[in-house]
């Protein structure tokens, strides 16, 4: 089977609008969380959010570009361009058939969605824009990504609720680990905070209404951001062929599901996830250093996450480094576990590991290493991100340095 490396990485979100924005938080343990600012948000329970502030799609898309593209697709295109620009690939007729798009998102096109209700609804219009449906279509990111870029190998998108960027991911991993394509743009796009997709998500309860503390005992909830992240997966020997640089392997992927609750968490398919992820790697539970938690800062997420990694690593989960970056950002559902992985590729080029911000006082259920509040310089050879989705979806992703 081929191997295939990171050579490219694009991200925007509430950290900043380039990948060294936002690394350069990551390091800080900066919170890009504060009030949320958008039409009718003073109607709501829930006021904050990991919302880029002041963006301005002008500065990047002409006037009829915008008409097209819903705020996902437009951070999912944003992201794109800083992923092939860093890569370096070139994509013409000769390579095209061979360059896969495969993005993850939950909402897709959501805000679309919640204008034109609202127009319709509470303004009374009885007409809407004839493009409304393409623009708000969960495969608008990914198709207009390939359209950009002549991509003209698999192009899909996953929506699996938190786990979707993973699973993209994965089946990014697999298609040229099989020889199918030889590289893909792949990763996660969301953007979900506007009146109907926030009061949707205060129904069920578990949404903080100040912070976001994962693993800390005085954790109430998650927060939700938004935002994208993009990255060149390649055959390590086209990449090497073409002198890339790279920035991290990708060692391996797991998914499976819990097949128990639509909501609840399950240790045991957690675990298995988890398991799985080391078997197809070739790792063993010795070789990883750090996790990146799926870390959510609900009660059950939380507990349930750390009670599957002491399963799995046994002893060697009190020596695991273990932190959530969604503190920082937000969780951004279908595009968070690409925005993750960007902290992953950090801490195996740079030797720093993100913090877990907010973290105030040890819960007894999450006894591990959270990396609370400052970020570490460690060095670390192999890796994991962990993504567990509602419906008991779990996808996870092994990274390790180039050897």
């Amino acid at each position: 089977m081929n191997r295939v490396v990171i050579t490219g990485l694009g991200a925007v979100c509430s950290l900043g609008l380039t990948v060294e924005d936002i690394l350069k938080a990551f390091r800080e343990g900066q919170s890009g969380i504060g009030t949320l600012k958008f039409r009718n948000s003073d109607r709501l329970s829930i006021q904050v959010g990991g919302q880029i502030q002041n963006f301005n799609p002008d500065q990047y898309f002409s006037r009829q570009e915008i008409s097209l593209y819903d705020k996902f697709t437009q951070f999912a295109l944003i992201a794109a361009k800083q992923a092939i620009s860093c890569s370096g690939i070139e994509i013409c007729e000769g390579n095209a058939s061979k360059v896969g798009v495969i993005l993850g998102t939950a909402g897709g096109g959501l805000q679309t969605q919640d204008e034109n209700y609202r127009q319709v609804y509470e303004e009374s219009k009885n007409r809407v824009h004839p493009l409304i449906v393409p623009k708000l279509m969960n495969n608008a990111a990914a198709s207009h990504v390939s359209m950009k870029y002549n991509a003209k190998g698999p192009c899909f998108t996953i929506a699996s609720a938190c786990s979707s960027s993973n699973h993209a991911m994965g089946q990014a991993f697999n298609l040229i680990r099989s020889g199918s394509i030889n590289l893909a743009l792949t990763g996660g796009s969301e953007s979900m905070l506007c009146f109907g997709g926030i009061k949707a998500w205060e129904g069920l309860r578990i949404m903080s209404k100040d912070m976001c503390r994962p693993f800390c005992a005085t954790r109430d909830g998650m927060v939700q951001g938004e935002g994208a992240a993009i990255f060149i997966f390649e055959e390590f020997n086209h990449a090497k062929k073409r002198g890339a640089h790279i920035y991290a392997e990708v060692a391996g992927f797991s998914m499976c599901s819990d097949a128990n609750d639509i909501v609840n968490p399950d240790k045991e398919g957690a675990s298995r996830a988890i398991s799985g992820a080391l078997f197809d790697s070739k790792l063993n539970p010795e070789d990883i250093g750090y996790i990146n938690a799926h870390g959510t800062g609900t009660i059950a997420n939380d507990k349930t996450e750390c009670a599957a990694i002491r399963k799995v690593f046994k002893e060697h989960a009190k020596k695991l480094m273990v932190s959530s970056t969604k503190s920082m950002h937000g969780h951004l559902i279908g595009g968070t576990g690409a925005l993750e992985l960007l902290s992953c590729v950090m801490a195996l080029k740079e030797s720093i590991i993100p913090p877990t911000i907010n973290y105030r006082e040890k819960d007894p259920d999450c006894d591990l290493d959270f990396v609370p509040n400052v970020a570490r310089d460690k060095n670390v050879n192999c890796i994991l991100s962990n993504s567990f989705a509602f419906g008991g979806l779990n996808a996870v992703l092994a990274l390790k340095k180039l050897t």
